[in-house]
């Protein structure tokens, strides 16, 4: 198969990849997706082929504008519609109880599905013309890091889709948080782009998943992406390093070894000179951090190192979300400085 690249202006050419049932790389403000028709179940099922991602770990349908909740979604509360006015277009999915239209490849043969409107201007462009919702995990073949530019997602989907649209580098960097609806509290279950501090503002209490912050049990039942699986993952083994940031680059310095590689904030790069290093923005800047995190970690894969040290992020704002994703990618191998 041939993957066809597609400018943002030939947004009739992508809508008409997913109308006939085809898979498309779609640019949006978090990552780049592999999407397909979400109520077509075989272009679902192509979606898990191209990934080699596991059956049991769901999708998220995503959909022009909130009116589009009621075709697909029942028992609807009305904290999605204010979350929806609050956040919508943006990077933020409610999981809410599903209608029989949505096919169980979507939902993973749970009673519920996630629900996005994305803020980039081409992905609302697509979906507008696709006249569809559409079935999108990120675009990069499961465990691998995600890819927030084009050429990052034809590293692993070139000729295993039919499509990729160019909508230049992703502004947001890591996926949308994912926050479940049908529990009271309301219950995260990823971190992302809007914060756990922005939801608390709007929800009141908010529950935070275990899963946030630990691996999942084998006999456990993901209710959203990427919940269950090592994931966001390079080549070599990752081990975070948590606390002050001057003590956890101390840390990495005093235990560094040859061929190990360093993730760390751009304030101590110099630390460890002679080492393949990657920065992913100043210590005290998790946005730009969250924009860089996923590129840091594909960097690796292009040298030689045997294991790679990350420096980590607090846990208030958008920092959540960066140490969930360094800590999957590490399998939860953490120390703390």
């Amino acid at each position: 198969m041939h993957t066809l690249r597609l400018n943002a202006g030939q947004v009739e050419e992508a809508a008409a990849i997913l109308r006939r049932g085809g898979l498309l790389g779609i640019p949006t403000e978090t990552v780049y997706g592999l999407g397909a028709n979400g109520l077509d179940g075989q272009a679902v099922a192509h979606i898990f082929e191209a990934k080699g991602r596991p059956q049991d770990n769901p999708l998220i349908l995503h959909i022009p504008t909130a009116d589009w909740l009621e075709r697909y979604c029942e028992d609807i509360p009305a904290a999605a519609y204010t979350l929806a006015e609050r956040f919508w277009p943006g990077p933020l999915t409610m999981i809410l109880r599903h209608k029989p239209i949505v096919p169980r490849g979507v939902t993973a043969g749970l009673d519920t599905v996630g629900m996005r409107c994305p803020a980039h201007p081409v992905c609302r462009a697509i979906l507008a013309a696709a006249d569809l919702p559409v079935a999108a995990p990120s675009g990069n073949t499961s465990g691998r890091p995600s890819p927030t530019n084009m050429a990052d997602m034809l590293e692993d989907m070139e000729g295993k889709i039919d499509g990729i649209v160019d909508g230049g580098p992703c502004q947001v960097g890591v996926e949308s948080t994912i926050i479940d609806l049908t529990e009271q509290p309301p219950r995260l279950l990823r971190p992302g782009g809007v914060t756990l501090e922005e939801l608390e503002e709007v929800l009141g209490e908010v529950a935070v998943d275990p899963a946030v912050t630990r691996l999942m049990g084998a006999g456990e039942q993901p209710r959203a992406p990427g919940m269950k699986y090592r994931h966001y993952a390079p080549k070599a083994p990752v081990t975070v390093v948590q606390g002050e940031p001057a003590d956890g680059a101390r840390y990495i310095r005093r235990h560094l070894a040859d061929g190990d590689g360093v993730i760390c904030f751009n304030e101590f790069v110099p630390l460890f000179e002679g080492h393949p290093v990657e920065p992913i923005g100043p210590k005290d800047d998790p946005a730009e951090q969250a924009r860089r995190v996923f590129d840091a970690l594909r960097y690796f894969d292009g040298t030689d190192v045997t294991h790679i040290w990350a420096q980590c992020p607090d846990r208030s704002g958008i920092g959540l979300a960066v140490a969930n994703r360094l800590n999957k990618a590490a399998g939860f191998h953490i120390v703390q400085a």
